[in-house]
């Protein structure tokens, strides 16, 4: 893996890094609140840490998929990467954010929900969400890390983990891994939790 020079949140052309969550939930707040006059992106934040799937199966979703759905109701996807069958389901959260967007967003049931803006009824790319991550970890100044669309997925794994302590055997499941080693790895905080519990006084 080619070593990154200088900031980490926008690496050289051709080098590879993983990217991190974002492990502070002010921060997580910081940018709820950068985003909350911006519907769709407001909306795309909340949607991606709720649920942890993948940002191009998130791209795929049209108004319809999601409108009418109540809190605890699930929409049923296909991974594009690994084919398997998925869900994204509404929480309160959730549905905050898309009462949000359908009151202050004139769009269609046929319109991709996060629509780009150049006029045709076509999704943002990946591409434009990496960026747009990367805009918002900076304006918060947030510079410890790397961030990214994938920043989203792993943000509702970690939160799941360190806040609410959702066992790797479930994040796994979630996530269709092959295994909890590998949510393990993915998250980067079996360090941590493997120091944390030598603390433990027998």
């Amino acid at each position: 893996m080619e070593k990154v020079i200088g900031n980490p949140n926008h690496p050289q052309k051709g080098s590879r890094i993983e990217v991190d969550p974002i492990r502070n939930e002010d921060d997580i707040k910081k940018i709820k609140q950068l985003l909350i006059q911006c519907p769709r992106n407001y909306l795309l934040f909340v949607l991606g840490i709720n649920n942890g799937i993948r940002v191009g199966d998130l791209l795929k979703l049209r108004v319809g998929d999601l409108r009418y759905l109540k809190i605890g109701q699930v929409h049923q996807i296909i991974e594009g990467k690994t084919g398997k069958k998925n869900v994204i389901i509404i929480n309160k959260s959730v549905r905050n954010a898309l009462d949000k967007f359908m009151k202050e967003t004139d769009c269609d049931t046929r319109d991709y929900l996060f629509k780009s803006a150049k006029g045709e009824n076509s999704p943002i790319t990946i591409n434009h969400v990496n960026k747009l991550v990367k805009q918002w970890t900076d304006s918060i100044n947030l510079k410890q890390g790397n961030y990214g669309s994938h920043t989203l997925r792993k943000t509702w794994g970690y939160q799941q983990r360190i806040k609410f302590g959702v066992g790797f055997e479930v994040l796994c499941k979630r996530y269709n891994h092959s295994s909890p080693a590998v949510t393990m790895r993915y998250l980067g905080i079996e360090d941590k939790e493997e120091h944390g519990i030598l603390m433990n006084e027998i």
